[in-house]
């Protein structure tokens, strides 16, 4: 069985540029330099699991068809990243002529911004000396580690970060081709853990499916070993309530028992801060997001983690106490995309019913015509 067969990422990869979810002002300038059939440099950059690489894919299969392979060298620059790769296997690739009749070879460079100094400049020459039958296409998470002499070589395309309703509807997409159920807190789990990152997500929904039919919030927080956010937010009532030594203990129960880090636990609460699962005034959410970077500063310097935990939790019942915090009982985004789901089948039902009532209609009118 082939690897498409197995993960999905590569299974549901869009291999036409119109296939590609949103983006549409890159698709639009792309697709009007394949109707001149000549392209220029390209550096495609953006946030991970955006399209990036799937768009350079598709540009390659909309220009060489099912044999596009012939004439594309793909590389992963942050593993083959050293002058050598580029002076002798890009350089080998680009200077041999096509094969068939394409106009030009394609090269590309996946995660450039992690080349050397060095290899970059490489590039840059080999960018000068081959145009005229091959065409480089980078792609980047960061354009700033990109050097200047390449990023004026090249059309940039800034690839934007995937709005939350087109990721969730292709996952929705995904799962019903592979008759699984995703419910509305499933896949705001799998947001919440992909953070718009479209690959991770596909990823999080094979690998929840594989352990359940059915993809709730508890199978995919189970599945990548995340901590759910409830046991954040018992923490976080337990410290509200005043009751310090209960949070402690939830404290220590979910580092310890469930592996969760300081950092992952900081994450989870900034988060549901923001939703509003955690009901704040303006004032206490400024005083708190101070202290979570202070805490995550600390950690990041190397400060005993249980320690600097226990402040935070300190810290958070004197704000509480301040300022009044709650916790909402629902996630408004989640209540919401439930309600949104079950509209849109009451809605489907709706129409059925409706087509059904009017195909007995017309039968009634038929059956009376022939008599």
């Amino acid at each position: 069985m082939s690897i498409e067969h197995l993960l999905w990422v590569e299974k549901y990869r869009p291999k036409r540029i119109d296939d590609i979810i949103d983006q549409d002002e890159v698709k639009k300038r792309i697709k009007e330099f394949l109707k001149t059939g000549n392209l220029p440099h390209m550096l495609f950059y953006g946030p991970p699991g955006v399209g990036k690489t799937t768009m350079a894919l598709a540009i390659a299969y909309e220009l060489y068809g099912e044999h596009w392979r012939e004439n594309v060298l793909e590389l992963n620059a942050s593993d083959e990243r050293g002058i050598t790769v580029i002076r002798e296997r890009v350089k080998e690739f680009a200077r041999t002529a096509p094969m068939g009749k394409a106009p030009f070879k394609l090269v590309i460079l996946d995660e450039a911004d992690n080349m050397t100094s060095d290899a970059q400049q490489a590039l840059r020459r080999l960018m000068e000396m081959y145009a005229s039958n091959t065409r480089f296409i980078l792609i980047a998470n960061y354009v700033s580690r990109i050097i200047d002499p390449i990023q004026s070589r090249c059309a940039m395309f800034r690839f934007s970060p995937l709005p939350k309703d087109v990721a969730l509807n292709r996952l929705k997409e995904i799962a019903q081709a592979e008759g699984v159920e995703v419910t509305p807190d499933g896949l705001e789990a799998i947001w919440d853990i992909s953070q718009g990152d479209m690959r991770k997500a596909i990823n999080i929904l094979q690998a929840a499916s594989a352990l359940s039919k059915k993809v709730t919030a508890e199978v995919v927080y189970r599945t990548v070993g995340h901590v759910e956010p409830k046991e954040i937010l018992d923490i976080v009532a337990a410290a509200a309530s005043g009751n310090f030594t209960k949070a402690r203990d939830k404290l220590r129960q979910v580092m310890y028992e469930y592996g969760a880090s300081g950092k992952d636990i900081l994450k989870i609460f900034q988060r549901e801060l923001l939703r509003g699962t955690i009901e704040i005034p303006d004032e206490g959410k400024t005083e708190l997001m101070e202290l979570i970077a202070d805490i995550d500063y600390r950690l990041t310097e190397g400060c005993d983690e249980e320690i600097q935990m226990l402040a935070f939790l300190s810290k958070l019942m004197v704000v509480s106490k301040k300022y009044g915090l709650k916790i909402r009982t629902e996630v408004p985004e989640a209540a919401k995309l439930a309600e949104t789901t079950k509209a849109v089948e009451e809605a489907a039902k709706t129409t059925t019913t409706k087509k059904k009532t009017t195909t007995k209609k017309k039968s009634s009118s038929s059956s009376s015509g022939s008599e």
